[in-house]
């Protein structure tokens, strides 16, 4: 490769300003760097605003789904890199929708942490230490709606906000719980939050958890070579499965979907959960097969429980 970025023509790599996404950015072009021997300023790190990164609409906890949908922590990133501001763009996974815009590609993944929830409650262990009409925070609809499926009791609140912002709404009492991403955490290094990891079997998580998604420009054969440095396959084979599920049933932001791929030699584990957004149904399902075919088994996986549902599920 001739034209490989140096500090006077940085690589310019698109990211939002939460703490998180700026680890998240800054775990890629060390990846990058150590790749291809170079010196980290020859990659600038450049952070954009997003819709949903809104001040007034996080201190106010307005749903998600009011604002917009998926697009809300990605549409200005885009946008940027298809005027050319930027060259690669560093995503959460779990906020991508299953569609690029046309002449975007999302084909690189970073290996992927660990998928699970974290239950954050300074003086309950678990879930099931709560007591009656707790009241617990998160402004995820899959979290929301498997809480209330376990726990009708319980008093879900909207919380938005990046990992600090909600931790402070605990300690302000806005809430008695939360929960987190481990991933987060463990990407941020905050050992120290009292937390308790919950095991998928419990709680399955969102498609894609943990994982960190590179995007570029179709026509972009520099960052397409760079980038292919850094790709993890086995992560891509496991998110593969779990966003064909997505992308089979809804793939917006306004439904209470979960979904976790895990490979074991050369097969592939799915499992998946549709439910309600108020908790009062859900639908659980598992499928198995070669790892090469995970699209397939999303989308089988998906029409499987959309038929159990019955029509209008995630409509009524």
């Amino acid at each position: 490769m001739t034209d490989l970025p140096t500090p006077q023509s940085p690589l310019k790599l698109g990211t939002r300003g939460s703490p998180l996404a700026l680890a998240q950015a800054h775990e890629t072009r060390d990846r990058l760097a150590t790749a291809f021997g170079l010196p980290l300023d020859a990659f600038e790190i450049v952070v954009i605003k997003t819709t949903g990164d809104d001040r007034s609409m996080i201190d106010a906890d307005r749903p998600l789904k009011e604002i917009g949908n998926k697009g809300l922590f990605t549409k200005e990133i885009e946008e940027a890199m298809l005027a050319g501001r930027i060259d690669i763009a560093v995503h959460s996974m779990k906020d991508m929708p299953t569609e690029q815009p046309a002449g975007l590609v999302l084909d690189c993944y970073l290996p992927r942490e660990d998928v699970r929830d974290a239950f954050i409650c300074p003086d309950a262990d678990s879930l099931h230490d709560l007591p009656q009409g707790a009241v617990v925070g998160t402004s995820s609809l899959r979290r929301r709606a498997q809480l209330l499926h376990r726990r009708p009791d319980l008093q879900v609140v909207e919380f938005r906000g990046n990992l600090q912002t909600r931790l402070k709404k605990l300690n302000d009492g806005v809430a008695r719980a939360t929960f987190l991403a481990c991933a987060g955490l463990n990407r941020l290094g905050m050992t120290h939050v009292p937390q308790s990891a919950i095991s998928p079997d419990d709680m399955l998580p969102a498609v894609a958890q943990g994982a960190i998604g590179i995007e570029r420009r179709a026509d972009d054969s520099r960052a397409q070579e760079m980038l292919a440095a850094i790709h993890d396959a086995p992560t891509a084979l496991r998110l593969a499965a779990e966003r064909a599920f997505l992308a089979a049933l809804d793939g917006s932001c306004e439904t209470p979907i979960a979904a976790l791929a895990e490979q074991t030699g050369d097969t592939l584990r799915l499992r998946g959960e549709i439910l309600k957004t108020d908790g009062s149904a859900a639908y659980a399902g598992e499928i198995t097969g070669p790892v090469d075919t995970g699209a397939e088994m999303g989308r089988t996986l998906a029409a499987d429980l959309l038929a159990q549902a019955g029509p209008g599920f995630f409509t009524h």
